[in-house]
C-alpha cells in the first residue's frame, strides 16, 4: 500500500498530526457531538482598530470532537502578520457571534461550570492560546472534561495570553463557529 503524502497546506501547518490524533481518539472511543467532528473555517473577523494588520488577512479553523464525556478542540490560525512572531495570544470559546468592529457582541466565555458566579479555568473553558511562528501560523490543541451544548458562536482571539483567571487583554479578531 502506498502512502499518500498530505497536501502542502496540511504539511505546512502541522494540522493533519493534530487533527489526526484528536479524530483518532475520538473514534477510538465513539464520538459524542452529533456523531462527528464538528469543523469550521474562515476569514478572521476584525474586533478592534488594535487588530488593524495584524490579522488582516488571518484565517482560522477549529476542530472540535467530543468523546464520551470529554471533548478535544484544535485551533489552526494562518496569515497573521509575521510582525507578529514570537507574540502569544489568548483564544477562547465565545457565547456571541462575531460582529465586525464589536468585540463586546462576542459575549462571555463560554463556560461549563454551571455555577454564579462560574468557576474559570482551563477545565471549565475552551482556552486555546497560540504562539505566532516566523511563518504567520499558529496552533493550540486543549482537552476538557465535558461536551458543550450547542449554541457557542465564536472563537476570540484576545491581545494576550491567558491568565489564570481567564481574563486575556483586548479582543482583537474571530472566527464565527456553531454546532
Amino acid at each position: 500500500m502506498t502512502r499518500q503524502q498530505p497536501s502542502p497546506v496540511w504539511r505546512r501547518t502541522g494540522i493533519a498530526a493534530a487533527c489526526a490524533a484528536t479524530l483518532g481518539t475520538a473514534l477510538a472511543v465513539g464520538p459524542a457531538l452529533a456523531g462527528v467532528a464538528n469543523s469550521f473555517r474562515g476569514g478572521l473577523v476584525s474586533l478592534s482598530p488594535a487588530s488593524a494588520g495584524l490579522f488582516d488577512d488571518a484565517s482560522a479553523q477549529l476542530v472540535l470532537v467530543g468523546h464520551r464525556d470529554a471533548s478535544t478542540a484544535v485551533l489552526v490560525v494562518h496569515g497573521v502578520d509575521r510582525s507578529a512572531q514570537g507574540r502569544t495570544f489568548g483564544a477562547h470559546l465565545h457565547t456571541g457571534p462575531c460582529v465586525p468592529g464589536n468585540g463586546a457582541a462576542a459575549g462571555p466565555h463560554y463556560n461549563h461550570s454551571g455555577v454564579v458566579p462560574p468557576v474559570v479555568n482551563d477545565q471549565t473553558e475552551v482556552w486555546l492560546d497560540f504562539t505566532v511562528t516566523g511563518g504567520g501560523t499558529g496552533q493550540a490543541v486543549t482537552r476538557v472534561p465535558w461536551v458543550p451544548q450547542s449554541g457557542a458562536h465564536s472563537v476570540v482571539v484576545h491581545e494576550l495570553p491567558t491568565a489564570a483567571n481567564g481574563t486575556a487583554g483586548a479582543r482583537l479578531a474571530c472566527l464565527p463557529v456553531e454546532w
